[in-house]
């Protein structure tokens, strides 16, 4: 069974820095893209960030500058392992944030992880 397993996110102060992590378990054949999604209260689910294993991204214009993207070898030489980097924190990346991972044409989601900014 195909699994993403997020870690990380918690509180952070506006300024701040976090890091979240998620793997792929259950296959060996490499996401394309795999990314992250966010969604906060009385809003709509967006994207955040994206990469290809070749470690191409993609950002909303929101998060550019202060987020980072990467993918990384897990216990198998396949890049199934997504970090995004998030400094530079504002009130507004307040959001329970989402892995999401795209294998063989169909999409598959982390359970979510909340990230909240306050002072």
């Amino acid at each position: 069974q195909v699994q993403l397993v997020e870690s990380g996110g918690g509180l952070a102060q506006p300024g701040g820095s976090l890091r979240l992590s998620c793997t792929a378990s259950g296959t060996v054949v490499s996401f394309e893209p795999m990314g992250w999604y966010r969604q906060a209260p009385g809003k709509e689910r967006e994207l955040v960030a994206s990469a290809t294993s070749g470690n191409i991204a993609t950002y909303a214009d929101s998060v550019k500058g202060r987020f980072t993207i990467s993918r990384e070898k897990g216990q198998n030489t396949v890049k199934n392992t997504v970090i995004l980097e998030m400094n530079s924190l504002k009130d507004e990346d307040t959001a329970v944030y989402y892995c999401h991972g795209l294998r063989m044409g169909k999409a598959y989601w982390g359970q979510g992880t909340q990230v909240t900014v306050v002072y």
